[in-house]
């Protein structure tokens, strides 16, 4: 609780140089495998550049809580493990801290933007060295000088600025004009004078312990806060671990989402075409029993006209046979007609004999 509140005080005081938005992850400390997710959801991570110690810094804040404080150095190395996920090891902080982006763009900036910091890390680092260097001896000095300047209560308990001010008023005292001459009560003057300012020192004091017991209290408040919310989001991080700690095979679960994707595609064409085959197939079983019917009713329209064609067959069959009957009564009746024609014609010429013997009977009786 005691570094967020420090990241947050630093970090109001800088200002970002680069932002985007992630899910951060950090490296499972117990099997150094698996992801484990710091943010219930996207947040905000920022590059941020501390211009008092010449370095840079990401920081990622989930509400109050800082999930990422990390200082990049020389030797850092941000790696692209998949087209949306990176990650870099801070020996600092032990651990690795893994971002997952919503686009491959976005990566890549962030990668762009890490590469940019480090190597401005790296040359603000020569620069220190070099610096340090040069002004080694002189700092010697300087620090045995401060070593050596004494200790007042103002130094101790007082601000910067009451330490100028007694500072000062000691300076300005002792240093009176050469040629003044000393006020007799002076004593009693710089007796008040030191009790005023201890009095000044007390009521500082006073505040100063006013002011750390409310920071305390609100610091207990807020570890309080901070309790409850990391309470909440292990709760939550419970819920969520299961699907998000395998976000570093993202690319092996897509691969595979592709292909179930393709897969899928396959069989719903492969079912659109059966489909389409078996509103075909229906087509044609309508159209079949609409032929089945068909060949029903001319089935029975065949048998009926079977059954009037043996009918027919037999009536045919009697009318043969009337057919040959009357044929043979014709015959006969043809043989008796011949007979009675023979018979008439036998008649006839003996009628013709007989006329012609009456004429000639006629003729002669006449003469």
């Amino acid at each position: 609780q005691t570094d967020t509140l420090l990241i947050l005080k630093e970090t109001f005081q800088e200002q970002p140089i680069f932002s985007t938005r992630a899910h951060v992850f950090q490296i499972d400390p117990n099997t150094k495998k698996n992801w484990v997710p710091t943010s219930k959801h996207a947040v905000t991570v920022s590059y941020f550049y501390d211009s008092t110690r010449n370095v840079y810094r990401i920081i990622s804040l989930d509400g109050s809580k800082a999930i990422i404080n990390s200082t990049i150095t020389p030797n850092m190395t941000f790696t692209k493990t998949s087209q949306k996920f990176g990650q870099w090891a801070d020996s600092r902080a032990n651990t690795v801290y893994g971002l997952g982006f919503s686009s491959e763009s976005h990566l890549s900036k962030f990668a762009e933007k890490f590469a940019e910091f480090k190597e401005a890390a790296r040359l603000a680092k020569e620069k220190s060295q070099e610096k340090m260097e040069l002004t080694s001896t002189p700092s010697q000095e300087s620090a045995t000088g401060d070593l050596q300047s004494p200790l007042t209560p103002k130094s101790i308990n007082g601000t910067d600025d009451e330490r100028v001010t007694a500072d000062a008023s000691q300076n300005s005292e002792p240093r009176a004009e050469p040629n003044a001459v000393p006020f007799p009560h002076s004593s009693t003057t710089i007796s008040k004078h030191w009790e005023a300012e201890l009095a000044a020192l007390k009521g500082n004091n006073a505040k100063l312990t006013a002011a750390l017991l409310e920071s305390t209290a609100n610091v207990k408040q807020w570890k309080q806060q901070l309790a409850a919310y990391q309470e909440e989001a292990e709760r939550l991080h419970k819920r969520v671990t299961e699907l998000e700690c395998v976000s570093g095979q993202t690319t092996g679960i897509k691969t595979q989402k592709t292909e179930l994707n393709q897969t899928i595609e396959e069989l719903e064409a492969a079912l659109k075409a059966k489909e389409e085959e078996l509103e075909q197939l229906k087509a044609e079983v309508e159209n079949a029993h609409q032929l089945q019917s068909q060949k029903d009713a001319v089935t029975q329209k065949l048998q009926e006209t079977e059954t009037r064609n043996l009918e027919l067959e037999a009536q045919l069959a009697e009318l043969e046979q009337r057919l040959e009957s009357n044929q043979v009564e014709q015959e006969s009746f043809r043989k008796s007609l011949r007979s009675l024609l023979e018979l008439l014609d036998g008649k006839i010429f003996e009628l013709t004999e007989l006329r012609d013997s009456l004429a000639k009977l006629i003729e002669g009786g006449g003469s």
